[in-house]
C-alpha cells in the first residue's frame, strides 16, 4: 500500500480533529491502524490529540493529580506525626502482661532484645505507635477472603497436583 498525497492530507486532517487511528484507517480504507500510527509518527504529527473525554490542556489534569496525592499523603502524615506517645518501657518476655505492648525491639538472639512495654490499646497487643506499623491499609487489589469460607479453587488445584 502506498501513501498518496490525498491519503496523507486526509490523515493530517482527521488526526488534527482528534480521530483515533482505527477510525482513520476505516475512513481511508485499505490501511491498518498500525500503518496510520506509523505514518503519523513519520510525519511528526502531534501525539496530543483532542479527544472527546479530555482536552489538549493536560496541565490542569496534572495539577489535580498532584493535589489529590498531597491530600492522601497529608492524611497519612497526620497519623504518623502525632507526638503524644508515652515513652518506651523496655520489658523482657517474662515481664509482659495483658496491658503491655508486645512489639519486639531488636533480634531475639541479641543481648539487648526487649519488648516495647508501653500501654497497649484495648483489644490490641500493641501501643498506638506500633499499631500504625502492624496494621497497614489494604491495597485495592487485595481480595477479601473470609476465614470461614472454603479453600480457594486455585489452591485446591495446587493441592491436587502436588
Amino acid at each position: 500500500m502506498s501513501w498518496t498525497d490525498e491519503k496523507v492530507a486526509k490523515l493530517k486532517e482527521l488526526w488534527g480533529k482528534g480521530s483515533t487511528a482505527s477510525q482513520i484507517a476505516e475512513i481511508l480504507g485499505g490501511v491498518s491502524r498500525n500503518a496510520v500510527i506509523g505514518k503519523a509518527h513519520r510525519l511528526n504529527l502531534s501525539g496530543k490529540i483532542i479527544t472527546k473525554k479530555g482536552s489538549l490542556n493536560n496541565k490542569n489534569n496534572k495539577v489535580k493529580n498532584l493535589n489529590q496525592k498531597k491530600i492522601r499523603r497529608g492524611k497519612f502524615k497526620s497519623l504518623v506525626i502525632e507526638k503524644d506517645f508515652e515513652p518506651e518501657n523496655p520489658k523482657q518476655l517474662e515481664e509482659l502482661d495483658e496491658n503491655s505492648c508486645k512489639w519486639p525491639i531488636g533480634h531475639p538472639n541479641e543481648k539487648n532484645f526487649y519488648f516495647c512495654g508501653r500501654t497497649s490499646l484495648k483489644d490490641f497487643s500493641y501501643c498506638k505507635l506500633h499499631l500504625l506499623y502492624a496494621f497497614q491499609p489494604k491495597n485495592k487489589k487485595e481480595e477479601v477472603v473470609e476465614k470461614d469460607s472454603e479453600v480457594p479453587k486455585f489452591i485446591q488445584k495446587k493441592i491436587k497436583s502436588a
